[in-house]
């Protein structure tokens, strides 16, 4: 009788512990579904510069676009390819008020697990939702709904803010959307090769939302 009360004292204890260790163990960030769209409103928080901003998402065709909408003012075109090349440009219906600028990156897009590895800073109240907070190398500050897992916000060192109004897992933009203009072939002294300023992080964080 004495043994198995010892049994049952010793099962007691290794379940406390093991739940003590699955409270105190830390979230980790969702990985990025492999294809979305997201509409994103920017805040920058130094300027009071407003964006809206179109991110498409698409990991297995290896490319990512962002149509960034300037608060009264140019619609531009961002749209980056996992071996480097980005496309930054306007549409003018091809006369002079069209421009484009070509960059080669180091590295590719952002991976769904690019968070990987982020420092975790507890629990937040942003844009109204409880969110858990990660930091990734005091460059991005990382805010995702404790109920949802949807990403809420993230914010760059540079004070620029990005609110997720909508996420649209799943959704793919046609194959004609992401085809830059001919003219962005047509000027080779606007051709840059770069490394990008998070090169750690991309393999991209997209150098226009910085």
């Amino acid at each position: 009788m004495a043994t198995l009360k010892m049994m049952m004292a010793f099962l007691c204890l290794l379940l406390t512990i093991v739940s003590s260790n699955r409270v105190t163990e830390n979230p980790k960030p969702t990985a990025w579904p492999e294809q979305f769209h997201s509409v994103l409103v920017m805040n920058n928080t130094k300027t009071k510069e407003l964006q809206v901003v179109d991110l498409w998402y698409d990991w297995p065709n290896g490319r990512n676009l962002n149509l960034i909408q300037h608060q009264l003012g140019k619609l531009l075109y961002d749209v980056e390819w996992n071996n480097g090349s980005s496309y930054y440009y306007t549409r003018g219906g091809g006369g002079g008020d069209s421009e484009c600028r070509t960059v080669l990156f180091e590295v590719g897009i952002l991976r769904p697990n690019w968070l990987e590895g982020a420092t975790y800073l507890g629990q937040q109240h942003i844009d109204g939702f409880l969110c858990n907070v990660w930091q990734k190398v005091d460059f991005i500050w990382y805010y995702e709904d404790v109920l949802t897992h949807r990403p809420v916000q993230w914010l760059f060192y540079t004070g620029r803010a990005f609110h997720v109004m909508t996420f649209e897992v799943g959704a793919v933009l046609e194959d004609s959307e992401w085809q830059a203009p001919a003219y962005c072939f047509n000027k080779e002294e606007e051709h840059q090769t770069l490394q990008h300023p998070l090169h750690f992080m991309r393999d991209s964080v997209p150098l226009a939302l910085i």
